[in-house]
């Protein structure tokens, strides 16, 4: 801020657009405190059925009793791990197959109607033969969460890779630039931003997969504590389940907004 290189009106709109930053990110924990505050409060005076909804209360109770039993660390552990792997795999070859498809235009004009359909298809559908090809497991959970995210890494990252300024491109090209050259001197670079928002999306899209995965086929993580928790009416281990997986999915996006930072930087 002191930097002598900075104008007087560069620095008032530094020392502006730090006012704001932090402005929001008190909104955002001030919102949270007065979301769990309402609620714990409409619980106490019994406007709402605490049985039903829960409270943060006993979510907390919820949480230390789970700590108690040993379990919490090695179900998050569980199913932490599911939804990286699922995660990294889904963007990885997601990308992948984003980067061959821009190469051919023909084969990319075969595969995109399929690619669509099968992004349209009910996915907790196909568990049952997950199940049956696979067997039940981590590899099967792994698999749904991949089978979840990997055809939104594929439409956006190409999406991405399509809306590239095309002047740029007809530049490069009248330079004699080759078509590897091109991907990886102007597409891949000009299409950071759109990695990042695929990266954004898939991370909510991972944390969907798994759970879906332990819903069909698990014996432990979070998903797993949601069914038991349903099955026998403990509402409070639903909620608290829900709660962690929030504080999570929060975490790992919090993760790629600094990747962003640093990318962009």
């Amino acid at each position: 801020m002191k930097n002598a290189n900075y104008s007087k009106e560069h620095i008032l709109y530094l020392k502006k657009k730090r006012r704001k930053a932090v402005f929001i990110n008190l909104a955002r924990v001030g919102l949270l405190v007065a979301v769990l505050g309402i609620w714990e409060l409409l619980a106490q005076l019994k406007v709402i059925d605490a049985f039903i909804t829960s409270s943060p209360s006993r979510v907390c109770i919820t949480i230390a009793d789970l700590y108690k039993n040993g379990t919490l660390f090695s179900h998050i552990g569980i199913t932490l791990l599911e939804t990286f792997i699922g995660f990294l795999i889904a963007v990885v070859l997601g990308y992948s197959i984003a980067v061959l498809l821009y190469m051919s235009d023909a084969v990319r004009k075969v595969f995109e109607p399929y690619i669509v359909v099968l992004n349209s298809l009910p996915k907790i559908a196909l568990g049952p033969l997950i199940i049956i090809w696979i067997g039940t497991g981590y590899t099967s959970i792994i698999f749904m969460t991949v089978l979840v995210a990997i055809i939104v890494c594929i439409m956006n990252t190409l999406t991405g890779f399509l809306s590239v300024d095309k002047t740029k491109l007809t530049l490069m090209k009248a330079m004699g630039a080759s078509k590897q050259a091109i991907l990886f001197k102007l597409i891949i670079p000009a299409s950071l931003p759109s990695l990042i928002n695929t990266l954004k999306v898939a991370v909510g899209l991972a944390w969907i997969g798994s759970i879906m995965g332990e819903y069909v086929a698990s014996r432990a993580g979070l998903g797993y504590l949601i069914v038991y928790g349903g099955q026998v009416f403990k509402l409070d281990l639903v909620m608290t389940s829900t709660f962690i997986l929030c504080l999570l999915a929060g975490g790992m996006y919090g993760i790629i907004t600094l990747i962003e930072k640093k990318l962009t930087k």
